[in-house]
């Protein structure tokens, strides 16, 4: 470390510096939408969350990631469930559509 140079005071974790960023750059109606990624995991449980990440959204489409053809088939079949537990967990309804895509998780 250069000698002008002093470590940071206070460590930041990595998800604060994301929400932050994310939270400048949107509307504010469209605040609630980031809880999406803190709360995925709950809503749709341990294995899907490992398979499938939420990537983006477009307007109330709701842009879920998948790591391969077979889960993207099994998750098109539970798409009403999965809709209906982050709505829930929301406690409204935010996301009116979910579009299942093969990228990286």
């Amino acid at each position: 470390m250069a000698a002008d140079k002093k470590p940071p005071d206070s460590i930041e974790s990595l998800g604060s510096v994301i929400n932050k960023i994310m939270q400048s750059g949107i509307r504010q109606q469209d605040a609630p939408l980031l809880q999406v990624w803190e709360l995925w995991e709950k809503a749709v449980g341990e294995i899907i969350a490992e398979n499938a990440r939420p990537a983006a959204f477009k307007g109330k489409i709701l842009l879920v990631h998948v790591n391969s053809s077979p889960w993207l088939h099994q998750l098109s079949f539970l798409k009403k469930d999965i809709l209906a537990r982050i709505n829930r967990e929301l406690g409204q309804d935010l996301v009116e559509e979910i579009k299942f895509k093969i990228g990286s998780i």
